[in-house]
């Protein structure tokens, strides 16, 4: 009994430590002192089943959630994997065409959005805010219709705090409330990602956010507008986000250098376009935004695919050495992972380019070929677009494994993503961590079945999955939620290309 409460204990520890909370602040949340958290951690303390619904709640970890309990994977390998497959549309698209609908006062349908954990909370956030939305057919077509006020008082907390995506609320409503507040936000647990870059970004516009009591509390000076362009402190996708958000509701021009080019904001461009805002420079690290005063259109527009779903997709194919066709790829956000990827020796054909339904992004597909892989004469790191993208590098951790040689990988961006990818090791890689943003793979492995708890990050928890499915015997992949927060149907999809995985729960 001793031992099954420590490993509960660790289980906390760990998923605290997820969420980047102190002991106290959690001890805060559950109206707890400190040093029962400490006991709780160290297996010295007898549990409730409320405490443990309490805690999971608080964690936002299906490892102590109650009730049907949380999902698992059993997976049978080595798996070799045949078809076709056609990737979905971009779950950070989706995100952010949400949160830009509250820009428009009529009607935004968009077309076959991904129906994943992260879009579903932001909806369950929408819709506590009086905006309807309704899925619309089997293709995933969504509808909003926002109300004439957004009920902000009455904003879901709970599914609020558990995504990020809640902080891209900032640019559409500083132009509609004087003062608003948002809960923390929460989702993948990547290091201290500070909100600083956003708040440079939006006070040009006088927004001004102090974060206490679990909130960010906004307040804007309309006398302050933006009067000479806005300098990105940092090239990042949301908050270039943001700022295109607030700019399209500022009826001059404004000009947002180092802003991100990567395919989110490229769709959210795009879209914006559709509501009558004129931006020019997509694709360039310089955007210059004309807004309006009011926006208040019926707008239909269709998110372009996902390109870190498609590299989920060629990891799974080169890492089980299997000839599939991955159709409707972005190539134009995936043509450094294939130039790196040929240099290994991987093999593969690709079609002529078409549109995708943007009118936009180019499109190509995809066949992969068994190929032997050798490890890259340099290290690999990620870049801003039109760099190697931050979220595929971890794909490249198990294709390292598989590939003969030494591959040092460097994760600039995140303190601790890199240790997750150690996880490999129980499976039978070879994952050495030189310290929090660099690993050095060795190769070839081969790998063996392990039962592995799935890490809070969701590229290192679908890495595990893809080496899974190479690896002989049986594996099972346990609490799954992260990977459902950014994948739909991955299991099912991967079965339909002749794997080997079966869903299940302990109750």
């Amino acid at each position: 009994m001793a031992d099954y409460k420590g490993r509960i204990g660790n289980l906390i520890r760990d998923a605290r430590k997820h969420r980047g909370l102190t002991q106290h602040q959690l001890a805060e949340l559950l109206g707890t002192s400190q040093s029962a958290i400490n006991r709780i951690e160290k297996g010295h303390q007898n549990l409730s089943l409320e405490m443990l619904a309490r805690i999971g709640a608080a964690l936002d970890s299906e490892i102590v959630a109650l009730g049907a309990g949380p999902t698992h994977l059993r997976v049978d390998g080595p798996t070799t994997l045949s078809g076709s497959i056609d990737v979905k549309t971009s779950k950070n698209a989706g995100v952010a065409l949400l949160c830009a609908s509250l820009l428009n006062k009529g009607r935004t349908t968009l077309r076959k959005v991904a129906r994943i954990e992260e879009v579903n909370r932001l909806l369950e956030v929408l819709n506590s805010l009086g905006v309807t939305t309704r899925w619309l057919n089997e293709d995933n077509d969504l509808e909003i219709i926002p109300p004439a006020d957004l009920n902000l008082v009455a904003i879901d907390e709970a599914a609020a705090r558990r995504t990020r995506s809640v902080i891209m609320f900032l640019g559409p409503l500083l132009h509609r409330y004087d003062e608003f507040n948002l809960p923390y936000a929460g989702g993948c647990n990547l290091g201290e990602r500070t909100v600083e870059p956003h708040m440079s970004a939006l006070r040009p516009f006088g927004l001004e956010v102090k974060a206490t009591d679990g909130a960010y509390h906004a307040r804007v000076n309309r006398a302050i507008e933006p009067v000479r362009p806005i300098v990105l402190t940092e090239r990042g996708d949301t908050v270039t986000e943001n700022a295109l958000m607030a700019a399209a509701l500022h009826p001059g021009t404004t000009v947002i250098r180092n802003a991100s080019s990567n395919y989110m904001v490229q769709d959210l461009c795009f879209y914006l376009q559709k509501l009558g805002v004129q931006v020019e420079g997509i694709g360039s690290t310089t955007l210059r935004v004309t807004g309006r005063e009011s926006i208040d259109v019926d707008v239909d527009y269709a998110p372009s695919e996902d390109p870190i779903e498609a590299m989920s997709l060629l990891a799974a194919a080169i890492v089980t050495k299997s000839e599939i066709t991955i159709r409707r790829v972005p190539i134009e956000f995936l043509e450094i992972e294939l130039a790196t990827l040929e240099e290994m020796g991987f093999r593969y054909d690709r079609s002529e380019e078409y549109v995708a339904l943007n009118g936009e992004t180019r499109l190509v597909d995809l066949t992969t070929y068994p190929s032997e892989l050798r490890a890259p004469l340099d290290k690999i790191h990620p870049m801003p677009f039109p760099g190697l993208n931050i979220d595929n590098l971890p794909f490249f951790a198990v294709i390292a494994a598989v590939a003969d040689g030494q591959t040092l990988l460097h994760d600039w961006v995140y303190e601790n993503r890199a240790i997750y990818l150690t996880e490999l090791n129980k499976l039978g890689a070879q994952v050495k961590l030189l310290d929090p943003h660099r690993v050095l793979v060795e190769g070839p492995t081969h790998f063996s079945g392990a039962e592995i708890v799935c890490p809070p990050a969701l590229r290192p928890a679908v890495v595990l999955l893809i080496a899974m499915l190479a690896s002989k015997g049986r594996s099972v992949l346990r609490s799954t939620y992260v990977i459902h927060r950014g994948y739909e149907d991955l299991a099912e999809r991967l079965n339909e290309l002749g794997a080997n995985i079966e869903t299940f729960r302990d109750i």
